[in-house]
Parts: structure tokens; C-alpha cells; sequence
């Protein structure tokens, strides 16, 4: 298992934080309010801009906060200088609606934290502790030249 950054963690929440605007997190309004030991928590506050037919959140953007913060979690583990993470596989069921107003919480647990693939259980819950989704984040850690422009 690889050891956690030694980072501070009110600094790890201010350049998670510090990487959003311009990004679907901005547009999601996804902050990063907690990190823990293995652990990491975002909110987002449902909007208009999430909303499917029938006044309920869509569950896409319940899907990008998932990915969001299980993808993010693994930055905890890694050299923000040589290496990069990517999403391989992100799946959740939905187990309650979404509406408009609800301050979502998500935190991703770390389940497998190894040299190349991490593995990080996600719950999102309401701001009354409703369980509104339960998914799983596996990532791959990778040298950021497998990523470069030359690479593309």
C-alpha cells in the first residue's frame, strides 16, 4: 500500500478546492469540505442545473459527484509532480431522489489503496443523513508523460 501525502490537510482541501473553477465541479458546484486518513468528502448543492424531468436530480450528476470525489481521494496517494490519476470504472446505485435545495454529501472510503489501482467506496447522503446513492470509484495511478500531448 502506498503511504498517504504528509500534506496538511486544511492545504490538501484548498488546492482540491483551487482546481474547480472552469472545471464540471464548478458547474456542479462540488467543494471539498472533509479529508481524513482515507477518506475524502465533498458537497454540492442540488440546483437547476441538475434537475431531470419531474423536479428530481438527475442521476448523472449524482454519478460526477461519485467520480468526483472517489477520483480526487486517490490524489492522496500520489506524486501530484510525476503521476496522474484516471478513472477506470465508476458504478452506483441510486437508492433515493435528489430535489432541488439538498445539500449532498459525499465521501469516498478507500477499500484498496495500491501501487497502481485504487479502489474507493463513495456513499451520498442528504442534509438529514438520507442515503441517496452507494457507489464504487476504481482509479489508476499513472506517469503523467502516459497522458502528454506527444501521447495523445
Amino acid at each position: 500500500m502506498k503511504d498517504r501525502i504528509t500534506t496538511p490537510d486544511e492545504e490538501i482541501l484548498s488546492t482540491l478546492n483551487d482546481m474547480c473553477p472552469a472545471t464540471l465541479m464548478e458547474t456542479l458546484n462540488i467543494k471539498y469540505t472533509a479529508v481524513g486518513e482515507k477518506s475524502l468528502t465533498c458537497e454540492m448543492v442540488v440546483g437547476d442545473q441538475m434537475m431531470r424531468p419531474g423536479g428530481i436530480l438527475h442521476g448523472g450528476a449524482t454519478m460526477a459527484l461519485i467520480e468526483t470525489v472517489g477520483s480526487s481521494a486517490s490524489c492522496l496517494y500520489m506524486d501530484a509532480e510525476t503521476e496522474v490519476v484516471l478513472g477506470i470504472d465508476v458504478s452506483a446505485n441510486h437508492i433515493s431522489t435528489g430535489r432541488k435545495g439538498d445539500v449532498l454529501s459525499a465521501t469516498a472510503t478507500a477499500i484498496h489503496i495500491g501501487r497502481t489501482t485504487q479502489i474507493w467506496d463513495v456513499e451520498v447522503v442528504n442534509q438529514k443523513g438520507r442515503l441517496i446513492s452507494k457507489g464504487k470509484v476504481t482509479n489508476i495511478v499513472l506517469p503523467k508523460e502516459v497522458i502528454s500531448p506527444k501521447n495523445a
